[in-house]
């Protein structure tokens, strides 16, 4: 897990010496045959490359993966000036109220069943949130608690 980005996750590959990076936003990088090569046809042939390997229907290769259900890419329209001291205060509301975090990238608030992100963008004028539980029910209850979150630090910041 690394922040976002492709030069910083390309570069935290090369120091880990990772085999493999991705992020959300669907770019895959491959540590072999071509040290960081990103690009869609790449990966779907590699994957083909791995089920045809494993002589296994790709549904069964996944079979022991837990269900999850995850929002896309929720932008929420932040000033540059004030992105980043946002991301930064909600992530002390949460330590505060003693949730697990991980603050690699913003505050990613670890919940029983799944999780919730806030990140400032590197490159617009906005907070990126993210949301993924085991069930749309409890992904709702955690995007409850963590946009309660945020409309109380961006109401004490003025944005």
């Amino acid at each position: 897990m690394w922040k976002a980005g492709h030069s910083l996750l390309k570069a935290k590959m090369r120091e880990t010496k990772a085999a493999l990076g991705g992020e959300m936003s669907g770019h895959i990088f491959f540590a072999d045959r071509y040290y960081g090569y990103d690009d869609a046809i790449y990966a779907a042939c590699r994957m083909l490359q791995i089920v045809a390997e494993a002589g296994k229907p790709l549904a069964e290769l996944l079979a022991d993966l837990p269900p999850a259900v995850n929002t896309p890419e929720i932008r929420v329209d932040c000033p540059d000036a004030l992105k980043f001291k946002i991301a930064e205060q909600a992530k002390e509301k949460f330590r505060k109220a003693g949730y697990d975090l991980i603050d690699i990238d913003g505050v990613r608030v670890k919940f029983a069943d799944g999780w919730g992100l806030i990140r400032a963008s590197n490159t617009q004028p906005i907070l990126v949130m993210r949301f993924e539980a085991s069930n749309a029910e409890k992904l709702a209850e955690y995007r409850a608690v963590v946009e309660k979150v945020l409309d109380e630090v961006k109401r004490e910041v003025g944005a």
